[in-house]
C-alpha cells in the first residue's frame, strides 16, 4: 500500500488494522472470531446447524418406523407414522436409500432397513464391553441350565437383545447375536433391570403404557411397582408367562463399574420344564453368573470372594 492510498476503515484491511486490542488478560480469540466471522455469517451458521439437527432428527424418526413386526413400509406408511408431509418423507427416504440405510422393494414399492445399518450395529456390538465379556458366561449358563439364555441391555425404555444362547434341550448350541427389542414390564430381563432404576426412569417407562401380551401380564402400575420392589429385595426377576403364556423365565441384573444396573441375563424355557421349583433352583445360578459378568466389567461388591462356577447341568 502506498502512502497516498486512502485506507477504507470498513474494508477487510481496515477492519484488520483498526480493530481494538484485546482486553488485558484476554487472548483476543473472541475478537478475532468476531471479525473473521461477521454477525450475518454467525447467524447463517447457527441456522444451518439447527436445520442439520432437525433433518437428522427427521431421518431418525423415519428409521424408527421400522421394527421386527413392520419390516416393510410404504411411503404413505412412513408419512403417516412420522406425521411428516408426504414430500418431506419422500425426500428423507431417498436420502436414507442413497447412503444405504434403507433399501427399496421395487416389486411392492415398499422400503426396508438397509444392510448398512446391520454393519454399523455389528460394529457397535463388537465394541461393547458387555458383549465381549458376557459371551462365555452366556454360553456356560446355557450349557448348565440346558435352556435358552438371553443377554439384554437397557436403552432407556426397552431391552435390546445382544446375545442369545440356546443349547441342550432347547436345541443345538448356536448362540446368535440379534438387535431385537422387548418391553420392560413383562419380561424377566426387563423387570430385573427396571427394578433398579430411579423413580424418574420407572415413571417414564410406565408412562407409555403397559400393554397386555398374555393374561398374566401386569398391566396395573401399582401391581408392577410391587413386583419391582420384590425383585429389588430378592435380587432376581421372574417372568411367569407374562409375554408368552407357555414360557417361564428367571433373570438377574448386571451392573457396570459404577454399580448402575444397565443390563440383565436370563434363563427361559417351556413352563412344563421351568416349573416354579426349578425357577427357584436356577435363580441363584443366574444371579451368580450375572454377578460374575458385573465383576468382569469392573463392578466391586466389596467382597473378594467369588462363588465357584458350576460344572454340571442343572436338572
Amino acid at each position: 500500500m502506498s502512502a497516498s492510498t486512502r485506507l477504507d476503515p470498513e474494508g477487510p484491511v481496515g477492519r484488520s488494522l483498526l480493530r481494538p486490542a484485546p482486553e488485558a488478560g484476554g487472548t483476543g480469540l473472541d475478537d478475532q472470531a468476531r471479525y473473521a466471522c461477521p454477525a450475518g455469517e454467525q447467524k447463517e451458521q447457527a441456522f444451518l446447524k439447527t436445520n442439520n439437527i432437525k433433518s437428522a432428527g427427521k431421518m431418525l424418526s423415519v428409521l424408527e418406523c421400522f421394527s421386527t413386526v413392520d419390516r416393510r413400509l410404504s411411503l404413505a406408511d412412513v408419512a403417516r407414522r412420522t406425521k411428516l408431509p408426504r414430500s418431506t418423507a419422500h425426500r428423507l427416504i431417498l436420502t436414507l436409500k442413497e447412503i444405504g440405510f434403507l433399501e427399496q422393494d421395487h416389486s411392492r414399492d415398499e422400503y426396508r432397513l438397509g444392510i448398512k445399518l446391520f454393519e454399523l450395529g455389528s460394529i457397535v456390538l463388537a465394541n461393547m464391553d458387555v458383549h465381549r465379556v458376557a459371551k462365555p458366561y452366556v454360553d456356560a449358563l446355557s450349557t448348565l441350565s440346558r435352556e435358552t439364555v438371553h443377554l439384554c441391555v437397557f436403552d432407556g425404555m426397552k431391552m435390546v437383545f445382544i446375545e442369545r444362547g440356546a443349547g441342550g434341550r432347547s436345541g443345538p448350541n448356536n448362540a446368535t447375536t440379534t438387535m431385537e427389542a422387548s418391553p420392560c414390564h413383562c419380561t424377566g430381563v426387563g423387570k430385573a433391570t427396571l427394578a433398579f432404576q430411579s423413580d424418574l426412569v420407572i415413571d417414564r417407562v410406565l408412562g407409555v403404557g403397559l400393554p397386555a401380551y398374555t393374561r398374566n401380564t401386569l398391566t396395573d402400575p401399582d401391581r408392577l411397582r410391587e413386583d419391582l420392589a420384590a425383585i429389588r429385595q430378592r435380587g432376581y426377576a421372574i417372568d411367569d408367562g407374562e409375554i408368552d403364556i407357555g414360557v417361564r423365565c428367571v433373570a438377574a441384573p448386571i451392573r457396570n463399574t459404577s454399580g448402575h444396573v444397565f443390563a440383565a441375563v436370563s434363563v427361559s424355557g417351556p413352563a412344563t420344564r421351568m416349573t416354579h421349583e426349578r425357577v427357584q433352583s436356577l435363580a441363584p445360578v443366574v444371579m451368580s453368573h450375572a454377578e460374575s459378568i458385573s465383576l468382569q466389567l469392573g463392578y466391586s461388591n466389596g467382597d473378594d470372594a467369588v462363588a465357584p462356577a458350576l460344572t454340571t447341568p442343572i436338572t
